[in-house]
């Protein structure tokens, strides 16, 4: 059965709502000076989606006093949706200006930063994204492929950690709590016959930590960021797989005994500089099960798993950090109605959004953006609710599909009449997006 949000979901304005405008007198926007709660004082406050939901246009306000849309929020993947090949897209950086206030709403909407790339702490990548978005963004709105992996902290001691740049990916996991961090880098400094055609680099063999290896149990493994070095990490991760319980050196007789594998995401590809889409982690795990079976002859079981989208447990964690921000930053306790993601991957971006919205209690739509690994003109394997240019034009239609259901629901039947009111709530979705370059009309038009 499909969840109770759907009622609210809404597309199309058709022509025959123009006549509701003359509603939208009774709809001032202001800023009242209690936020939702009734308490005094919030960083913003809110509207539409309040009880006297704005939707006039003003003047954008400085955004520390612009109002804030309560009832619905954004959510960016960032690597070809925001950034590509280490630059922004121009029309991401305008998309984070309507966000913050410069709209003609002049309304604040709360967002966050959903990815699976990582390799960095939150706060460098949060630096880095703030220098190319042109704002400040806190890493109290930001997830990384790694960040749901600080809650196994408490659960594993000795760990091994792979993938990243030098000593990063170490210091991210010492970051979250991990107490015994171990790299591929220690391993082969230990025993250099482990990878015989990868040796390590002078700054390698400074930074290495000395370890015996003979009597160092790994309890997990967790891939934080895209190797750098394939067959070196694989070779060590097969090592591990085939061990009697993590003790490098052994050997087991029944190929089932190896700690469990954890990969920050399962992306096969990903948009970068190349025109061309690049191997991602997703390639690098599927590699090694494939090596594992064959090399065991199908014997063994290899424990992998994987974060990041699409799966639901990711998604979840940004629900509670949406949460989270926008109660911290502009006093909201409720959840929005709706949750706009925004990906440039149909199978992890668009699959794990509309898989996360038939569970979950609110609205989570899918707008596939033409910027990334989706290339225009093909059919995407999993189907977004919308698809659109930019993401700048992603931002533009959810604020429009927003504007729509506060228009519809705020018809009398005696403007239009029941059955009209009944066929405009149920055609909402059916119209395609224009994207902003084609619209001759105003949004409320």
């Amino acid at each position: 059965m499909a969840p109770s949000h759907r009622a609210s979901s809404t597309g199309s304005f058709i022509e025959g709502l123009v006549a509701a405008r003359k509603e939208l007198d009774n709809l001032a926007l202001s800023t009242p000076e209690s936020s939702v709660d009734g308490s005094a004082g919030s960083p913003g406050t809110s509207t539409l989606g309040s009880p006297a939901g704005a939707l006039s246009p003003v003047t954008p306000n400085n955004a520390v006093d612009a109002p804030v849309a309560d009832s619905f929020a954004f959510a960016f993947d960032i690597d070809g949706v925001l950034i590509r090949g280490g630059r922004a897209i121009p029309e991401a950086v305008e998309a984070m200006k309507v966000l913050n206030g410069d709209n003609e709403y002049g309304i604040q909407i709360p967002y966050i930063f959903l990815t699976n790339g990582g390799g960095k702490t939150e706060e460098e990548r949060c630096a880095d994204l703030s220098k190319q978005m042109e704002i400040d963004i806190s890493p109290a709105q930001f997830i990384c492929g790694h960040t749901p992996m600080r809650e196994m902290a408490e659960r594993f001691n000795t760990v091994l950690v792979v993938g990243g740049e030098g000593e990063k990916c170490r210091q991210v996991a010492e970051g979250y709590g991990f107490k015994d961090v171990i790299t591929p880098g220690d391993i082969i400094k230990h025993n250099s016959a482990t990878t015989p055609f990868r040796k390590l680099t002078p700054d390698e063999l400074t930074n290495s930590r000395e370890r015996d290896f003979s009597d160092v149990t790994i309890e997990a493994v967790f891939v934080f960021a895209d190797s750098r070095d394939w067959a070196g990490d694989i070779q060590i991760m097969l090592d591990l797989a085939m061990s009697k319980g993590g003790r490098l050196g052994t050997l087991s007789e029944t190929m089932d005994e190896g700690p469990p594998i954890y990969f920050s995401h399962n992306d096969v590809v990903w948009s970068a500089a190349h025109d061309n889409v690049r191997l991602g982690m997703g390639a690098l795990r599927r590699m090694l099960e494939v090596i594992f079976r064959d090399v065991t002859k199908k014997k063994g079981k290899l424990h992998t798993h994987a974060f990041g989208k699409p799966q639901v447990s990711t998604f979840e964690f940004a629900t509670r950090l949406l949460q989270q921000w926008r109660r911290q930053q502009h006093g909201l306790d409720a959840p929005p109605d709706t949750v706009y993601f925004v990906g440039d991957t149909p199978e992890s971006d668009i699959r794990g959004t509309n898989l996360f919205d038939e569970h979950a209690d609110n609205e989570w739509h899918s707008i596939l953006v033409k910027t990334g690994v989706y290339q225009d003109g093909t059919e995407p394997a999993y189907k977004p609710k919308a698809t659109v240019p930019t993401v700048l034009d992603a931002v533009r239609y959810g604020i429009q599909r927003e504007i729509r259901k506060r228009v519809v629901s705020s018809l009398r039947k005696d403007i239009l009449g029941e059955e009209e009111c009944l066929k405009a709530l149920q055609d909402k979705d059916s119209a395609l997006f224009t994207p902003l370059e084609e619209r001759s009309q105003p949004i409320l038009g």
